[in-house]
């Protein structure tokens, strides 16, 4: 950790579909509950490129990132759990009313009325970012910065999307990215059977899958070679929801992973009968994100990364974009 600066350097999304341009602002002194971290690193996600292409609206201007490493360099006076100097992750839930009805049911996920890091509060793309402590996760030693910063939304959301689709042995994952290539690694892991579907003649990224332990990889448009327990779909088609159905057993589940999902085109209740069930991801609580981070250091999961600095974001956003990444970017400030 460095001698905190007294201005902070972003890049700032200020209108749909416009590239991101730098900013510098005083550095704020944190309040109520906040940390004020330095940045270490910052995944780039599919969620941020949603935000980017306004497939959904949030606040703007924003500062976008939601899978934050960094060190803390200073406490609101309310602040709790965390030290300066300390490593922390900041996620992409950066806040609840703790009131509504799923805040007090378990399924804070759900909140009515949530604070999301990078789309109602500015995020890590910049040197320096507030956050929530209670909203916090400590960082497994484990980890270095940049391959700890994916786990942050890639991992949490695909951990709470195998969840959710049980404890069947025989998973498909649609869609072979940063979410998919590290819970590919948890699920076999576990000892469960991973059928890795990706863009039609994508040789490398298949056999990337196989590299990681997939029993099977192919095109998203071919059949596996057994019937599956469970489909997660992390790619953003919802063309997928169909096609995944179809070779999903009888009470089985395919699970949206994504915040955002083209239109799901219609098809026969026959594909659906049998008991067979459709489930969106929303989120995570903060459960999740202890829940994981320690199974990903008992793995220990290993994040493949493309490094870009900090005043390169829109290149980090025009590769995931064009499918060009293979595993997860992070901006290094």
């Amino acid at each position: 950790m460095n001698e905190v600066p007294k201005r902070l350097t972003a890049m700032q999304l200020d209108a749909p579909r416009q590239r991101l341009h730098e900013v510098a602002r005083e550095l704020p002194a944190p309040k109520g509950t906040d940390l004020l971290i330095e940045v270490a690193a910052c995944g780039v996600c599919r969620t941020d490129l949603h935000i980017v292409d306004g497939d959904i609206h949030g606040s703007l201007p924003i500062v976008p990132g939601h899978e934050i490493v960094g060190w803390v360099t200073a406490l609101g006076p309310q602040a709790e759990g965390f030290t300066i100097g300390e490593r922390v992750g900041v996620p992409w839930l950066g806040g609840t009313d703790g009131s509504c009805f799923y805040c007090t049911h378990g399924l804070e996920n759900l909140c009515d009325r949530p604070t999301f890091t990078g789309f109602t509060r500015d995020g890590g793309y910049a040197t320096h970012v507030l956050a929530d402590s209670r909203f916090c996760l400590p960082i497994p030693r484990v980890f270095d910065n940049v391959e700890a910063a994916p786990l942050l939304c890639a991992g949490l959301i695909g951990w709470r999307a195998l969840k959710i689709a049980g404890g069947g042995k025989r998973v498909a994952f649609y869609g072979f990215g940063a979410s998919a290539h590290i819970l590919a690694q948890v699920a076999v892991w576990q000892g469960r059977n991973i059928f890795a579907f990706t863009r039609d003649g994508d040789r490398e990224t298949q056999d990337f899958a196989r590299s990681l332990g997939c029993t099977w990889a192919g095109g998203s448009s071919e059949a596996p070679p057994e019937e599956l327990d469970a489909a997660i779909i992390f790619a953003p088609v919802g063309a997928l929801v169909p096609t995944a159905l179809r070779h999903v057993r009888k009470g089985g589940r395919v699970v949206c992973a994504g915040i955002h999902m083209s239109d799901i085109p219609g098809f026969p209740y026959e594909q659906l009968w049998g008991e067979r069930s459709i489930a969106s991801v929303a989120n995570l609580t903060r459960v999740d994100g202890r829940e994981f981070m320690e199974v990903a250091a008992r793995v220990p999961v290993k994040t493949r990364t493309t490094e870009f600095p900090l005043n390169q974001a829109n290149e980090a956003l025009d590769a995931l974009r064009s499918g060009a990444i293979e595993g997860a970017a992070v901006l290094v400030p």
